[in-house]
């Protein structure tokens, strides 16, 4: 079974959101929402800045649903819409979401977000990939980890557009793959490990 997952090397990341951007095109993601944030770290403003000028510091933390081997959106969803499919990833079931939000509550990492109104578009029609499903309203969405790219084998786009090579995708169960060797050899972290959800995307640097 594989367990996919990205390593992210913040010290490569520089806040330019061309993944944020690159997600939003790929999965036709509605006007106002994201699946893919970059946070500024100690600050509730994006690209604010830490300290006292001159003295001044900047770090980005891009975040998106981590994918979680203990998920905890999975647990409490009432109507099996959320699961994990063979190749780790969870996934919503568009079809089977009655709109409850009980997972948006329960995920720690913030990272669903929900069609209240008819999803509006700039441009007014779909865009992206067309294998990927139009979201209706009243459904929870989320980061797929683009499962439509990578299913055939393809990058996600987030990881494609990067201009720094700040991600590394790949089989988290594969020892010798690249983002393994990453995770293994810069003492990669998860964000609120303590909380026993076992993220599959890494954070390093």
């Amino acid at each position: 079974m594989t367990k996919l997952g990205i390593a992210i090397n913040l010290d490569r990341c520089t806040g330019c959101h061309a993944c944020a951007m690159a997600c939003k095109m790929q999965n036709n993601v509605p006007s106002g929402m994201q699946w893919n944030r970059v946070l500024t770290e100690g600050s509730d403003i994006v690209d604010g800045a830490v300290g006292e000028f001159p003295n001044l510091s900047r770090t980005y933390r891009p975040v998106a649903c981590q994918h979680c081997e203990n998920s905890a959106c999975l647990k409490v969803c009432p109507v099996g819409a959320t699961y994990k499919d063979e190749e780790g990833r969870v996934l919503i079931d568009y079809n089977k979401c009655i709109g409850c939000r009980i997972c948006m509550a329960a995920c720690p990492y913030n990272a669903r977000v929900f069609n209240w109104n008819e999803p509006v578009r700039n441009p007014d029609f779909n865009y992206g990939d067309s294998r990927v499903p139009v979201r209706p309203k009243g459904v929870a969405e989320k980061c797929t980890l683009c499962k439509e790219r990578t299913t055939d084998g393809e990058l996600p786009m987030c990881v494609l557009c990067c201009p720094s090579k700040a991600r590394t995708y790949g089989d988290l169960d594969d020892g010798n793959s690249d983002v393994s060797k990453k995770i293994r050899e810069n003492g990669a972290t998860q964000l609120l490990a303590e909380l026993g959800t076992k993220p599959q995307l890494y954070y390093f640097g």
